[in-house]
Formats: structure tokens, sequence, C-alpha cells
């Protein structure tokens, strides 16, 4: 016996916003981040994946330029989004900020799209933060072209610290002790710094932004700290005098 009911239909689950994110196929840590950032409650987060390279070079980020809009042509059709995030700092450094941009609101008609290079100035402007130490895990060729791109936007780097590793398998594992020591040593010997940013979506970085703002009194920044936050910004989620730091304590 077959059986046909009648429904109506109800809200989406996104009545409030919609937000998405295109992350990396090798990224194994944003989407769990931003779970912890953002609000649940009338706020739909779609994620669809982009190919992505096992290991990090300058050739190897490039490649995702082709790929990005059938990426985010996968993000559901029928959800008008209010802000999409691209999440790559160093990707983002190589095809530009402004490609990944029109690339992505064209596939999925996002009405914003960020990712973490433009919300780190975002975040810096924000902050008053015009000299940052910056903590990459990438190999020096990846990382000096994010550093450049930063400076090109007005953020000095007055230090640079670096773990030298190209696998993302091992960035996504490097641990919490080795992140709170490399940032403590570096602000502790840069003492012009305003600010210290932990660059790449795949670090752990959530749980040591407290503790080292704590040891060196120093603002903390990190690529999914400013990207969540940007997101919300961009939504309208979080009003304009919202900090940082509390944003990350409340969640």
């Amino acid at each position: 016996m077959t059986q046909t009911f009648d429904y109506k239909l109800g809200s989406s689950v996104g009545h409030q916003v919609n937000l998405g994110l295109v992350v990396l196929q090798s990224d194994e840590t944003l989407e769990h981040d931003l779970r912890r950032m953002l609000p649940s409650d009338g706020v739909g987060f779609y994620t669809t994946r982009v190919p992505s390279a096992a290991t990090v070079t300058k050739e190897t980020l490039a490649q995702m330029e082709a790929e990005l809009p059938a990426s985010a042509g996968l993000l559901p059709p029928s959800v008008d989004f209010d802000a999409v995030a691209y999440g790559c700092t160093s990707g983002t450094a190589v095809i530009g900020a402004d490609r990944i941009h029109d690339l992505v609101s064209t596939a999925c008609g996002a009405a914003h799209v960020t990712d973490p290079m433009t919300a780190l100035i975002a975040a810096a402007s924000h902050l008053n933060v015009k000299k940052i130490a910056f903590l990459s895990p990438y190999v020096a060729e990846v990382s000096r072209t994010l550093r450049g791109a930063i400076e090109q936007q007005g953020l000095e780097n007055a230090s640079f610290g670096s773990f030298d590793e190209s696998s993302e398998a091992a960035v996504a594992r490097i641990d919490k002790a080795s992140l709170l020591s490399a940032a403590i040593e570096m602000l502790d010997a840069c003492k012009d710094a305003e600010a210290i940013f932990l660059s790449c979506t795949n670090l752990q970085t959530l749980d040591v932004i407290t503790e080292i703002e704590n040891k060196t009194g120093k603002i903390c920044l990190s690529s999914n700290l400013v990207l969540g936050w940007h997101l919300m910004q961009l939504a309208g989620l979080a009003k304009p005098q919202d900090n940082l730091g509390q944003l990350l304590a409340s969640r």
C-alpha cells in the first residue's frame, strides 16, 4: 500500500543569512573552525571543494584558478548567498583577490566574496594595526608571494617566521605547542610588531590565539579567525564594533 501526503513549504535553513565556502580539497581544518565561529540559528552554511595539490608551490596554487568556477558552481543554485569565502590565503596571493572574487561571484551569484588575505586587511584596518609579525607554515617561495601581496595593501611585515613545510597533510597537524612557541618567540624578538598573523587555513590556530595574546600582550590574528569575522561582517551578522577576540570567545 502506498500513501501520498499533502505538505506545506516552510522557511529554508538560512532564513536569516546564507553563507558559502569554497574550501581546498586538501584542507582539514577550515570547515571545522568556521562552524565553531558562525552562529547556527537561521544561518545556512554551505561548502564546496576545489581540487588542490597535496604539495604547496606557486604552480599548484595557480592551478586552482581554472577549477574555481566549477567548484563554486556546485553550491546550491536555489540559495541566495549573502557572502561566500574562498579558503586559501596563499592561493589568493598567487591568483589575485579581484580575480577570485569575479570567478566565485559569477559562478554562484554571491552578493559578497572574501578570502583570508582580504579579510586580514579588513581586520587590520578595523583594529588599526599597521605592522605585523608573519608566521607561515610554508616554504620561502610561497610565503614571499603572500607577504608581498599583503605589503602592497599597506600592511607592513615587521618580522617573518616559517615552519618551511610544503606538505598540506603535515601543515594540518602542526601542534598547538609549536604554534605557541614560534609566535611568542617572534613577538619577543620583534617589539615593533603590533600583532602577529598565523597564515594558512589548514593550521589549527583557534585554540592558541587567546594564549598568545595573554602571554605577549599583542594582538593575534589567523587566517581562519579573520575569514570567519569578515564573512559575518559582510553578511551583517556582526556589528562593526565587534572585537575579533570577543567573537572567538563567544563561540
